[in-house]
C-alpha cells in the first residue's frame, strides 16, 4: 500500500479554498454596480467599504476610472505599509474620506466637474482571500441657469419674435410658455449645452400687459421655476373726451371734460383748444382734465379738442359742447328711458303676436289644404267608380219619376228620338208609304220608318247614316222601343178612354189599322177612321220584328199627329201625359 504524499502546493490550495468559503463582504455599496448623481462644482463621495474576517487582512485599495476607449486610469492608491498615492490630474482633487483607507475606502472628489462623469472602480486586495471590486457610475449634473430676453414691440409691426427664454444645464432643461396670447412658440438647442425658446405674434395694443411667463423644468429641481413677464406693446395715443355730466346749461358750476386714451407709454403732454384757438377765460387745464372754474356761459358752446403725443405717435379727439339756457330736469332722462323701455316692450309683444298669428294662419291653411286633398281624393275615387261598366249602365237607365214636363221638352225629345230612329234603323216600311231608311219616297208622299212615324228627311244626314256602326244603330233602336213601350204602359194604366187605342192589337199582328200618317196634311188633325196598312215586304226580317213595328206605328197614329216637322200629341180635355225621365246617351 502506497502512502500519498501531500505537497506544499496542494496544502496551499486547500487553505485558499477554505478561506474563500468564509471570506468577508462589502458593507457599501451592496450592489456590484450602482449609480450616483452629483452636481458640478460640489463635493462628490464615492462609497467603498470592505469588512474582513479575523484572519483576513486588506493589503491595498485602488480607485480607477474607465476611459472611453475601455482602458482604466488610476486615480489614487492606499497601501497598508506604503501609504496613499494620487495620480496625474487627480492629484490634489481627490482623497480618501477616512484616515485609514484599508478599513473605509470611500473616495472624495473635492470639486466635481463635468469631465468627472463616468464609471469608477474600487478594488480591494486582501490576504489570503484575494481581490474584490465594486463599480459606480457617476453622473455630473449642472443646475439650470435661465433668463428671459424682452423685445421692444410697437403696434403695427409685422409678425415676429416678442420674447426669448434661455437656459443652460446638465442635463438640458425643458422650457415652455404660460400665456393666453395668440402666438407661436419655437425651441432651439445649441451645441454648448444650452436651450432656448421664443414666442412670436403680431403685436396689437390690446395685448399690452398680458401674461407671457416662461416655465423651466430640470431633474435637479423639485418643481418648475417660473419667470414672470407681462408683454409690453407700445402704441400711439387714441384719445376720447368724456364728461361726468352731459347736462350743460347756463350757470352750471364745476363743469369739466376728461381726455382719455393717452397711449403707451402714457404721455402727460395734453394740449386743449377751443374752436381751434385759445380756451375761454376761466377755463384751465389740469392734467388730462379741462376744468371750468366759473359758471358756464352761453358763449362757452363750441368744439373742444384735446391733442395727445407720445414717443410712438400723436392722436386727437373733439367734443361738441352745447350750453342750453335752462336746466333740463333730471327726471326727463328717466322718463325718456322709461318711454324707451315701454316702446321696446310693446314692440316685443307685437312681434310675439305677429309670430303667433302667422303660425295660426299657417296651421289653418295646412288644415284646409289637407281637407281639399281629401275631397279631391274622394271625387277621384267617385269618378273612377263611375267609369266602370256598372256605372255606365246606371247612367243609361231610364228614370221612372212620373213628374210632369213641359210640352216643348216632350216635343223636342220626341223629335230627337224620331231623328235617332230615322238615322239608326234600317228596316223596310209599309208598302203604302213606299219609303225606306235609305231615303226612297213612297206613293203616299210622306216617308215613314219601321214604326209608322213620319221621317224628317235631311239630305245632309245621308252620309251620316252610311258611316254609323251597326252596333250603335241596334242600341239606339232598342232605346226607342223601350221608350214607346213605356209610353204604352202609361196609357194602359188608368188613363181616359180617349187615349186608349180604338182597336185591340192581336198577337199575330192582324187586325184593324189606323189610317196612314203619311197621307195626313201637316198641321191638320188626324182623321178618326180606321186604316189598314199594307203588309211590309219580307226583306229577311223576322216576324216578331214586323209585329213590333206594327204595334209601334198603331200607337203613334192613335195618340200623335205630325205638325211643322214635329210629332205632337192629340188634344184632349182629360188627357194626362206621363213621360219618362230622359236617358243619358
Amino acid at each position: 500500500m502506497m502512502e500519498r504524499i501531500w505537497t506544499q502546493a496542494e496544502v496551499l490550495l486547500l487553505v485558499l479554498l477554505t478561506v474563500a468559503s468564509v471570506q468577508g463582504d462589502f458593507v457599501e455599496p451592496l450592489q456590484a454596480v450602482s449609480s450616483l448623481r452629483s452636481q458640478t462644482e460640489s463635493q462628490t463621495r464615492l462609497p467603498c467599504q470592505y469588512k474582513v474576517k479575523d484572519w483576513e487582512k486588506v493589503v491595498q485599495v485602488t480607485w480607477s476610472k474607465e476611459l472611453p476607449d475601455g482602458t482604466k486610469e488610476q486615480i489614487i492608491t492606499a497601501h497598508f505599509a506604503e501609504g496613499q498615492t494620487a495620480f496625474g490630474r487627480y492629484s490634489g482633487r481627490v482623497k480618501f474620506e477616512s484616515s485609514n483607507p484599508t478599513e473605509d475606502s470611500a473616495l472624495l472628489i473635492l470639486s466635481t466637474q463635468e469631465s468627472d462623469e463616468g464609471k469608477y472602480s474600487c478594488k480591494i486586495s486582501t490576504f489570503p482571500a484575494g481581490n474584490f471590486e465594486r463599480h459606480i457610475e457617476l453622473s455630473a449634473w449642472t443646475p439650470p441657469i435661465f433668463s428671459l430676453d424682452q423685445m421692444e414691440v410697437v403696434e403695427g409691426q409685422p409678425y415676429g419674435v416678442v420674447a426669448v427664454c434661455r437656459a443652460v444645464g446638465r442635463p438640458l432643461p425643458e422650457l415652455s410658455w404660460d400665456t393666453d396670447l395668440p402666438g407661436k412658440s419655437q425651441s432651439r438647442v445649441s451645441e454648448g449645452g444650452s436651450v432656448s425658446i421664443q414666442y412670436s405674434l403680431h403685436p396689437m395694443r390690446d395685448m399690452n400687459g398680458k401674461k407671457l411667463d416662461c416655465l423651466v423644468s430640470h431633474p435637479d429641481m423639485e418643481k418648475q421655476r417660473r419667470i414672470s413677464y407681462n408683454l409690453v406693446v407700445k402704441y400711439s395715443p387714441y384719445p376720447t373726451i368724456t364728461s361726468p355730466s352731459g347736462n350743460w346749461y347756463v350757470g352750471l358750476e364745476k363743469a369739466e371734460l376728461v381726455c382719455n386714451g393717452r397711449g403707451y407709454p402714457e404721455s402727460h403732454n395734453i394740449i386743449w383748444t377751443w374752436k381751434g384757438g385759445a380756451l375761454p377765460k376761466g377755463v384751465n387745464v389740469s392734467g388730462e382734465k379741462l376744468v371750468f372754474e366759473r359758471a358756464l356761459h352761453e358763449n362757452d358752446s363750441g368744439v373742444y379738442e384735446c391733442r395727445v403725443k407720445n414717443s410712438v405717435g400723436e392722436g386727437k379727439a373733439e367734443y361738441l359742447l352745447s350750453v342750453s339756457l335752462t336746466q333740463r330736469q333730471s327726471g326727463d332722462s328717466a322718463a325718456d328711458n322709461t318711454m324707451l323701455i315701454i316702446i321696446g316692450a310693446a314692440a316685443g309683444v307685437a312681434v310675439v303676436v305677429l309670430v303667433a298669428v302667422v303660425l295660426l294662419v299657417r296651421h289653418k291653411h295646412q288644415k284646409k289644404n289637407k281637407n281639399l286633398k281629401m275631397q279631391l281624393k274622394e271625387k277621384t275615387d267617385e269618378i273612377n267608380s263611375l267609369s266602370g261598366p256598372g256605372s255606365l249602365r246606371r247612367l243609361n237607365s231610364v228614370s221612372s219619376d212620373p213628374r210632369m214636363q213641359s210640352e216643348e221638352y216632350i216635343l223636342v225629345k220626341i223629335d230627337k228620338r224620331a231623328l235617332n230612329s230615322q238615322m239608326s234603323l234600317e228596316r223596310p216600311v209599309f208598302k203604302d208609304s213606299q219609303s225606306t231608311l235609305g231615303g226612297k219616297w213612297g206613293s203616299g208622299g210622306v216617308e215613314r220608318d219601321a214604326y209608322g212615324r213620319p221621317v224628317v228627311w235631311n239630305e245632309d244626314r245621308q252620309g251620316l247614316r252610311a258611316v254609323e256602326m251597326d252596333g250603335e244603330k241596334e242600341e239606339r233602336r232598342r232605346r226607342v222601343e223601350s221608350y214607346v213601350k213605356n209610353s204604352n204602359m202609361s196609357l194602359d194604366s188608368g188613363l181616359p178612354s180617349s187615349l186608349v187605342p180604338l182597336k185591340a192589337q192581336q198577337d199575330d199582328c192582324v187586325g184593324p189599322r189606323e189610317p196612314d200618317l203619311g197621307h195626313l196634311q201637316e198641321g191638320s188633325p188626324p182623321p178618326g177612321g180606321d186604316w189598314i196598312p199594307v203588309q211590309s215586304e219580307p226583306d229577311g226580317q223576322e216576324d216578331d220584328e214586323s209585329c213590333s213595328s206594327y204595334q209601334i206605328s198603331e200607337a203613334l197614329a192613335n195618340h200623335f199627329y205630325f205638325s211643322n216637322g214635329l210629332l205632337r200629341p192629340r188634344p184632349h180635355s182629360n188627357a194626362i201625359l206621363l213621360h219618362p225621365q230622359p236617358q243619358i246617351i
